[in-house]
């Protein structure tokens, strides 16, 4: 036997998410390097690791137990590691977050340095809806949840990073005079949603009803990106986080239109349970955070305080 630490990483991470495509993408590899590497380490033994049926990948019984012994590899390997750096007076462990989609254009900034600082701590952030970044807060699988809308029914900490701000984009410049769009007007445009369960969309939804609106909904979609994309390509108009526009807003190629009420202002919280006992990787991020979130906001965000 001639495997590599890299060799078994791959193939757990295969094991788990049962196909080759999503192991690249979660690695970030390319397929044909994940592919060659699952080969190689495969070939080294007489029994099938996996199987191909139907173009779906399956996980042999042997294959169960090889991934078993990896995974075990895998701990001692990382318990070396580990046991070093705390030998050196370093932070080791790891880090786990889940932010809502808005949030990657956020989280980066508040995490770059920090990582950076410490080479030992292993990072891991779930990007998905809010419904879902609530579950995992709920079910204490993460450390720290970012969010713009607070959980109702669920007793947190929290620490304000930055204002989220949402205005009404379009691709092109809605003309009437410079004035504030009628809600005639408004109702007639096509407008893109959301998916249920988005944050974005709890908003948006509040907005109409506030505003007595009754918008003509074009498409909905499960990401506020598919959603830039569409605007983009004429599709529609939607009610955005102004944070992930930035550079289009830039080159001109979306605009925001003067719609009465906006933008809506909510505030991007760091939240975790109440009663939450932190790591000690936590706990020097949270330190690391109430220290450095306002040099932060003034390094990174200038650009973002403009807009109201």
């Amino acid at each position: 036997m001639n495997y590599t630490l890299n060799q078994l990483q791959i193939f757990l991470k295969v094991v788990e998410l049962q196909s080759v495509t999503k192991a690249s993408e979660a690695l970030s590899l390319t397929q044909p390097a994940v592919s060659i590497q699952l080969r190689n380490f495969q070939d080294q033994f007489d029994i099938p690791l996996t199987e191909i049926i139907g173009k779906k990948l399956y996980v042999t019984d042997f294959g169960k137990e090889i991934a078993r012994a990896a995974e075990k590899i895998i701990y001692e390997v990382n318990e070396i590691t580990n046991k070093t750096l705390a030998y050196k007076g370093q932070l080791f462990g790891k880090l786990k977050l889940s932010i809502v989609s808005t949030g990657k254009y956020v989280m980066p900034y508040y995490l770059a340095d920090f990582v950076k600082a410490n080479p030992g701590v292993e990072l891991s952030v779930d990007v998905t809806n809010k419904s879902k970044v609530i579950e995992s807060l709920e079910n204490n699988l993460v450390d720290f949840a970012l969010v713009s809308i607070l959980p109702a029914n669920l007793r947190v900490h929290k620490l304000d990073l930055l204002q989220n701000k949402l205005f009404f984009v379009g691709s092109e410049k809605v003309k009437y005079a410079g004035q504030f769009l009628r809600k005639d007007q408004i109702n007639q445009l096509p407008w893109l949603f959301r998916e249920d369960g988005s944050g974005t969309r709890q908003v948006m939804e509040k907005f109409i009803k506030k505003q007595t609106l009754s918008p003509n909904k074009q498409m909905e979609l499960t990401s506020n990106e598919a959603v830039k994309q569409a605007i983009l390509a004429g599709l529609g108009y939607s009610i955005m986080p102004l944070i992930g526009i930035r550079k289009e807003l830039q080159s001109s190629d979306l605009s925001i239109i003067p719609v009465r009420g906006l933008p809506i202002k909510t505030t991007w919280s760091l939240i975790w349970l109440e009663g939450k006992k932190h790591s000690p990787v936590a706990k020097a991020y949270l330190d690391f955070i109430k220290k450095e979130k306002n040099r932060i906001v003034q390094e990174k965000f200038s650009w973002y305080e403009k807009f109201d």
